[in-house]
């Protein structure tokens, strides 16, 4: 063989393992996305891009997640019959192929309400100074009767909270729906940074 076509083969070698090597991370550790709707406003817009850590350790409230609703979250079905001034505390049984990028607002065990969007968790006001608020008196905003978030569920809720369509009407979700953690803005070039 001779140095011109083992050079060339070299190249096209390293060039394949390159590729390769880039479309694992993608595949196994860091994904980008694309934010849909205007449902995570004022923290993320419509069409705006991050990128999702699929390698995450576990998840916590006040995480911006990736995952997969309960298949019929777009017909807002939960999982059983609760009370109407109750959230959905329990999930439909099977999961979609969607993706939806939401923020925890409550874990395992938690008892929460939510008042004008606004969550109260284990009796305490969570900090949410980066929300949009719900129109006054908006009906869908306040879910007073107390629900307990059951065991390796986590309760999603979009920061645009008069128009997310969210745990609060199809449940939390488990872990294992789980796909990654958003921890970075790369597009509109003005909003680039951590999240």
């Amino acid at each position: 063989m001779s140095r011109r076509v083992r050079g060339a083969f070299e190249l096209v070698f390293t060039i394949a393992v390159a590729v390769a090597l880039a479309f694992a991370v993608q595949e196994w550790a860091v994904k980008p996305y694309k934010i849909p709707t205007g449902s995570m406003e004022p923290t993320l817009t419509e069409g705006q891009r991050v990128l999702v850590d699929r390698l995450f350790d576990s998840p916590h409230v006040g995480q911006i997640v990736v995952f997969h609703p309960p298949a019929g979250a777009d017909s807002e079905q939960c999982g059983h019959a609760h009370p109407a001034l109750a959230a959905c505390d329990w999930p439909p049984s099977s999961e979609s192929s969607e993706t939806f990028i939401k923020r925890i607002v409550a874990g395992p065990g938690d008892v929460i309400t939510i008042r004008n969007g606004h969550v109260i968790r284990n009796g305490r006001p969570e900090p949410d100074s980066y929300i949009r608020p719900c129109a006054p008196q908006q009906a869908a905003c306040s879910f007073t009767t107390p629900i307990h978030i059951p065991k390796g569920m986590w309760f999603m809720m979009g920061d645009n909270r008069g128009i997310s369509d969210d745990s609060r009407y199809w449940g939390p979700v488990p872990t294992k729906w789980i796909i990654g953690d958003a921890f970075f803005t790369y597009w509109p070039p003005d909003r680039i940074g951590g999240l």
